[in-house]
């Protein structure tokens, strides 16, 4: 038999063949049936039943008008009042006390500057900035501390809250926990929701109402799954505990943030300590040379303006290093 039919008719049984098996073999072995079940069981039902359906209406219903209570406080919180921010600070003063103290310390530094001869103008400079800006710089300052303190204590909180729920305590016994054992300002801020809870308020509302005494975004996570379990229910401890998973992994990336920023903030730190160290060592060596910044009238007011615009650029570099997230 001539070779060129020989291989002519083996290449047209493997040709059939190869045909054969993509188009037949799924369909002999039962693969097609495996995918159309496989299909059909992954496919979402199009047609919930009714008590579904109006439940699951219901749960996005009351997020959404939770999420939408959360921005209106969101733009009321934009202006705090001078007394809510004496309150976050964790100070026991009026907001009268807090004024008059800063007008005697402005005041002070007025009568200081008169009677070191420094002109009226950078005289009056110095008093603002010690009446206005000081006390308000201490109050923030002791509103971020008291912030971080919460937020490190937050979720060892909420675990114990977990915890007391799988036990078969009611959420509100198990907030009176931590209100006993946590450390401030967590006990003080936990301890106002039981008051709150205990004249009548409900218990949801009373949770997202430490977002007012404390605006930070995890206080307002506790609030709001609080709030919408009271109101639509559910697990409440599964929920408890994928908000401490988040509370912590927020808890590190904040600390990875710091960790990174680190070499701007020492660069910042560097750049903003060279002109008052410089200052320091041209008066130690030579004082004559200096001292007309301050005996001067020209001097003083360039003193004033240089004061301004350092800490225009130290406001300024504290915003580019410091993250929101």
């Amino acid at each position: 038999m001539n070779m060129q039919a020989i291989a002519l008719a083996f290449l047209s049984s493997i040709t059939i063949g190869g045909l054969a098996w993509v188009f037949l073999y799924p369909l002999l072995s039962g693969e097609k049936k495996v995918e159309q079940r496989r299909a059909a069981f992954s496919r979402p039902d199009p047609s919930p039943r009714g008590g579904e359906e109006r439940t699951l209406r219901s749960r996005r219903a009351q997020v959404e008008e939770s999420m939408k209570e959360v921005e209106q406080r969101r733009k009321q919180n934009e202006k705090i009042p001078l007394a809510m921010r004496i309150e976050q600070a964790g100070l026991s003063i009026s907001s009268r006390q807090f004024i008059v103290f800063s007008i005697i310390l402005g005041g002070a530094t007025l009568l200081v500057t008169v009677m070191t001869g420094i002109s009226p103008l950078a005289g009056a400079g110095f008093a603002l900035a010690a009446g206005f800006g000081l006390p308000r710089w201490v109050l923030n300052h002791l509103k971020k501390r008291r912030e971080a303190k919460f937020l490190a204590a937050l979720p060892d909180a909420v675990d114990i809250i977990v915890r007391g729920i799988k036990a078969g305590l009611p959420l509100f016994e198990s907030i009176k926990v931590v209100a006993g054992d946590a450390p401030e300002p967590l006990r003080s801020e936990f301890s106002a929701i039981i008051e709150t809870q205990t004249i009548g308020m409900p218990l949801g509302e009373a949770c997202q109402r430490l977002y007012d005494r404390m605006p930070v975004p995890e206080a307002n996570f506790f609030g709001i799954v609080i709030a919408i379990q009271t109101k639509s229910g559910g697990n409440l401890s599964e929920a408890l505990g994928n908000l401490s998973k988040v509370l912590r992994d927020r808890k590190k990336m904040k600390g990875k943030i710091q960790a990174m920023s680190m070499e701007a903030k020492a660069s910042a730190a560097i750049i903003g300590a060279l002109p008052p160290l410089v200052m320091l060592l041209v008066y130690i060596m030579t004082p004559q040379y200096i001292s007309l910044l301050w005996t001067h009238p020209t001097g003083q007011f360039m003193l004033a303006g240089c004061v301004l615009w350092m800490t225009t650029g130290i406001i300024v570099m504290k915003k580019m290093i410091n993250f929101d997230f």
